[in-house]
């Protein structure tokens, strides 16, 4: 119908003869006026399908109308990239891809930008090998490409594997962009650059610059500005290129990666084994070349099981080699990252294989390789910039599992003699010695760490030090094991003793029966019946906060035993103290009160304060138990009085944690009494002081208890905010307070 006319020429004469202005047209058909503009003056390749039918609509277009201007839209368009110029390849379809919606959605947000706003979109997708770069951003190419009109093209930098030069990634564009060979020849590299730039700039592309090397690589190949899209996949964040967005990417949520599995694998398959495919997802790191390669073995070995699987990737040694399926190895996408590696951060990464914990800081590097922290934190940002080290938005890093496996297999295989062991013994020496300074912060005999220390990390003040010994529990926990797996007896009793009044700002960690468990062990070892005593005890405090009060009472009568040996009344005195405890919870309150009455009586005989007020309280709640409430609150003021005392002997951390543990229990004692202002005025003075000093368990408590008395006042929405702050706190109180919390609320009239 319209001949050998261009596009152009058609579109321009539909829509003089329709009478419509490019604003009109533009208006109707829902196309941009540049856009309309640029294909009528030849500037711009073809629209895709869609954009011309909804020109046609725009123009009020026949049927027969509508078909011949997507046929001229058909012969106009050039030759595929890929087949043109033999070098730059469209995207391919990516079938069974999986997840990544929250990265798709900023992409697609990228792309649907006005086109007429003239600034050109640059996203750099990092992370480390095998995470899905390239599949990520072939897989938003294809999604995207109809709304770029210009093209969309594909060149694979090879930047792990034989880097495309600069020059011959410029030549491979514009070559597909239509750039004639003899206007090339007429530019220099310089000159070529610009060339695509103005191309870039002008027309509406999207471009896929895969696998790039270094910042160096791509710098030639972005847009200033224009409206194209370019999306460049680096195992590097690129971090030296500026005016770019960056999509950091790492394994899939295990959601995802089971997903992924079941789409390989199939359906029913998957869901017959589907707790084995869970596992399978976990032993991959949910990285998804990992997931790929298991999903072929299990689709090649049709006879095979999941659990089969999942019994050869259990073994670490063996698991990196058993993910390998025909010419894909995950362990060979690791090697191409790691010969690249300097001399300094090959051995780091070697050396980092050792870290216990899920993440590390930069201390942890300095630990390991015997030097400062500044030195080893530009080695470990080395490690970031090749994608082999993860920087997480805390300041900590975090090196994948199967990326630990194949760095423990180069140790292994690369190491000087005896190096994995100093290294080993360096690190675990540098985090239990530092778990005992953290520790005696809240010693009342030690406190700050002495003037000589130096250590790797800053310990200026408790609250760093509460800190430190949170967030590298798993470490030095498991250093404590290694510690005492080798025999390394004195270690393990010191580093446990540190902790004994810290353990009180941090009662439900879950791991402290375990801690003392171990300590007790070593000082029966050491034959040392103090600290067998000792650890003993505090074993007997942690299984009580536990809820394990048969085998605490056990614990107790048997550290009273070597208190005994060693001829310690303190210690025989907290073995009472810590069994009357327990006792009470078991609900035998009277043996309880009368243990904890001779606790009392022999501490009296020490200088240990703080023991004795112990001992005071868990009498005075006894006391209450018993229905002898006005005699537990002058047991309970008792400790408040000598608290305030000018001249207490216990003061600091103690002293606080004491008061606010005894205001509740006042609090208490009136609720009992059914004097419930009073109650609730001392119940808030004690979330006041648990919560200064940093006892969430106590806070959680003391505030369901405010919220039991508030009700009784008829102040229900006071009693309400008191109840839900309870259950904020989640696993940090006790589950009992949890459960008790929210049966209040659910009693409470609806807001």
């Amino acid at each position: 119908m319209y001949g050998k006319k261009s596009f152009g020429t058609v579109l321009r004469g539909l829509r003089q003869r329709g009478r419509l202005t490019m604003e009109e047209l533009a208006e109707a058909s829902g196309v941009s006026v540049r856009a309309i503009g640029d294909m009528e003056r030849g500037r711009s390749l073809v629209p895709q399908r869609r954009t011309v039918v909804a020109l046609a609509e725009g123009l009020g277009l026949t049927d027969d109308e509508r078909e011949a201007l997507l046929t001229t839209a058909r012969a106009a368009r050039p030759t595929p990239a890929g087949e043109m110029a033999g070098t730059v390849v469209p995207p391919r379809l990516v079938g069974d891809f999986t997840g990544r919606e929250p990265e798709l959605a900023l992409l697609r947000e990228a792309a649907e930008r006005d086109p007429a706003d003239g600034e050109a979109s640059v996203w750099v997708v990092s992370g480390p090998p095998g995470c899905g770069k390239t599949t990520l951003a072939l897989k938003a190419a294809a999604d995207l490409a109809e709304r770029f009109p210009d093209g969309c093209f594909v060149v694979d930098l090879h930047g792990v594997d034989g880097p495309v030069d600069t020059g011959e990634a410029l030549l491979k564009l514009l070559k597909a962009l239509g750039v004639s060979d003899r206007r090339l020849a007429q530019e220099d590299q310089e000159g070529r650059a610009g060339l695509l730039r103005a191309l870039l700039g002008d027309r509406r592309c999207l471009v896929v610059l895969d696998n790039a090397r270094d910042e160096g690589q791509v710098r030639a190949l972005l847009p200033g500005d224009g409206r194209s899209l370019v999306l460049v996949t680096s195992r590097r964040p690129l971090t030296g290129l500026e005016d770019v967005d960056r999509l950091p990417l790492s394994e899939m949520a295990q959601e995802e990666a089971v997903d992924l599995l079941r789409r390989i694998l199939g359906a029913e398959r998957a869901d017959a084994e589907a707790a084995a495919v869970a596992r399978v997802a976990e032993l991959c790191g949910r990285l998804p070349l990992a997931l790929r390669v298991a999903a072929n073995w299990l689709t090649v070995r049709s006879g095979w099981t999941v659990d089969h699987l999942v019994r050869r990737l259990a073994d670490e040694e063996r698991r990196l080699g058993a993910l390998a399926a025909g010419d894909v190895r995950v362990e060979a996408a690791f090697e191409l990252s790691y010969r690249q590696l300097t001399g300094q951060a090959a051995r780091m990464l070697r050396l980092l294989s050792l870290v216990p914990g899920p993440d590390m800081t930069a201390a942890y590097g300095a630990a390991l390789t015997a030097t400062d922290v500044f030195e080893a934190e530009d080695v470990m940002e080395e490690l970031v910039e090749a994608g082999l080290l993860q920087a997480t938005f805390t300041g900590r890093y975090q090196l994948h599992d199967l990326l630990r496996l194949f760095a423990r297999a180069r140790l292994s295989r690369e190491g000087e003699p005896g190096e994995w062991e100093a290294a080993d013994d360096r690190l675990r020496t540098w985090l239990l010695e530092t778990a005992v300074v953290a520790g005696r912060w809240y010693k009342p005999e030690y406190g700050a760490p002495p003037s000589s220390w130096r250590g790797l990390v800053p310990l200026d003040s408790a609250e760093e030090a509460r800190a430190w010994l949170q967030s590298e529990a798993p470490s030095w926990l498991a250093a404590l094991r290694g510690a005492a797996q080798r025999g390394e007896h004195t270690r393990v009793v010191e580093t446990a003793h540190a902790m004994e009044w810290f353990v009180n700002l941090w009662v439900h960690w879950g791991h402290w029966p375990e801690v003392f468990r171990l300590a007790g062990e070593a000082a029966t070892a050491l034959d040392d019946p103090y600290m067998q005593a000792f650890h003993l005890n505090v074993y007997s405090w942690s299984l009580s906060c536990e809820s394990r009060y048969g085998e605490a009472v056990e614990r107790a009568r048997e550290g009273r035993e070597c208190a005994r040996r060693a001829r310690n009344t303190a210690q025989e005195a907290s073995a009472l103290a810590l069994a009357a405890w327990a006792l009470s919870e078991l609900g035998e309150v009277r043996k309880a009160a009368d243990t904890s009455l001779s606790a009392i009586g022999l501490y009296e005989e020490t200088d240990d304060r703080a023991g004795w007020l112990g001992a005071m309280f868990t009498h005075g709640t006894s006391l209450r138990l018993l229905g002898r409430a006005e005699e537990a609150l002058i047991q309970h003021q008792r400790i408040i009085t000598f608290l305030d005392a000018p001249d207490c002997p216990v003061g600091g951390h103690l002293a606080d944690m004491y008061r606010a543990n005894t205001t509740g229990a006042l609090g208490r004692g009136h609720a009992v009494l059914r004097r419930w202002r009073e109650a609730a005025d001392h119940l808030r003075d004690a979330v006041a002081q648990s919560h200064r000093i940093g006892i969430p368990h106590i806070e959680g408590s003391t505030l369901l208890y405010l919220g039991e008395a508030l009700i009784e006042l008829g102040e229900a929405e006071e009693a309400r905010s008191c109840l839900l702050q309870v259950v904020a706190f989640g696993d940090a109180v006790d589950g009992k307070d949890l459960k008790a919390a929210q049966k209040l609320l659910d009693t409470l009239p609806a807001e």
